[in-house]
């Protein structure tokens, strides 16, 4: 039989060479990763939940990396702006996204995004997940959950909560609340929690399924009275509060989460190197005590452990969205 050259193994094989070539540039690439400062984009404004845990993170990253993470706020759209500034951005690991649960709830939110949020946008590691509170304005006549429902219910439509946007965490969360307790409540939607709390300290809302993180110091000053935990079970920074479920509506849990992600193209061998930093800033002794003494619940998944919870998360928002008929503002 006549030999084949190698010429026309190449011809036969193309995708060996590309596979060859794609490995090898992966290779160096991470070898030099990172040689210039991360940007960590927030999708959200400064002072929430998200940017603290950001700028605790970014802080310890740069010791992990050697280089540099820098915090930039982009605010707006639910997350939308940040996230598609992020999935257009050059997949080289220097820019890259810290963000939460609005990420998962915008697909069926939005009938068109700008970016497709599982092709466009790889998940890096689940960093930490955390409860929300149920909180009021002390001048709310509820201690518990039970008396938040009663009082609701002999007064529909005269209590307003307050969310960080339309369709975010909060705001569906407290759809959740409402329709597993049979209550009737206004939605106030705010541009960030910072403004949310603003005003309900102030009392011009009265309820706010808040985020823990960001909430805890008006709680401890008692400017905000807190009634449950939304997780599972019970938090060990507030032993003493009950979660919802237990307190007076079984079954509901709701969690948020901070997430890190990249532009998807970005290469295996970044993505390992960007992990693995993330990973060993989110628990180092310094970070996790820091988000754990305000409720946070360290993780640090896989890329693969984390890709698939964002997938159920997407599913599970779907159906509260589309049950309660929830409509977004406009981009």
């Amino acid at each position: 039989m006549p030999k084949r050259s190698s010429f026309a193994f190449i011809r036969v094989c193309p995708r060996l060479v590309l596979l060859a070539f794609t490995l090898a540039t992966g290779t160096a690439a991470a070898q030099t990763y990172p040689a210039k400062p991360v940007r960590i984009v927030v999708p959200w404004p400064p002072g929430g939940g998200t940017d603290i845990v950001a700028r605790t993170v970014a802080q310890k990253m740069h010791e992990t990396l050697g280089q540099p993470a820098i915090v930039d706020n982009r605010a707006g759209a639910n997350g939308i702006i940040g996230a598609d500034l992020v999935a257009k951005a050059p997949a080289d690991g220097y820019t890259v996204m810290i963000t939460i649960a609005s990420h998962a709830i915008n697909p069926t939110l939005y009938a068109k995004l700008p970016y497709d949020t599982l092709a466009d946008l790889a998940p890096v590691s689940l960093l930490a997940e955390y409860p929300f509170v149920i909180t009021v304005h002390p001048s709310v006549p509820a201690t518990t959950v039970k008396e938040l429902i009663a009082f609701a219910k002999s007064h529909p439509g005269q209590l307003s909560f307050a969310s960080s946007g339309n369709g975010s965490g909060p705001h569906l969360g407290m759809e959740l609340f409402k329709s597993m307790a049979g209550i009737d409540l206004v939605h106030i939607p705010y541009k960030g929690a910072g403004q949310a709390m603003t005003d309900l300290v102030s009392g011009q809302v009265q309820v706010f399924l808040n985020n823990f993180l960001a909430g805890t110091a008006m709680i401890r000053a008692g400017k905000l009275r807190a009634l449950a935990v939304t997780s599972a079970k019970r938090s060990a920074v507030a032993p003493e509060l009950p979660t919802v479920s237990e307190a007076g509506v079984p079954g509901y849990v709701v969690t948020g989460w901070y997430g890190l992600f990249v532009p998807a193209a970005t290469p295996a061998p970044v993505v390992a190197t960007l992990h693995a930093g993330a990973v060993k800033a989110i628990k180092s002794k310094e970070v996790s005590e820091r988000l754990s003494s305000e409720a946070a619940e360290i993780v640090g998944s896989s890329p693969r452990e984390f890709a698939d919870y964002l997938k159920a998360e997407i599913n599970k928002w779907a159906a509260v969205i589309r049950k309660a008929q929830i409509k977004p503002e406009s981009l």
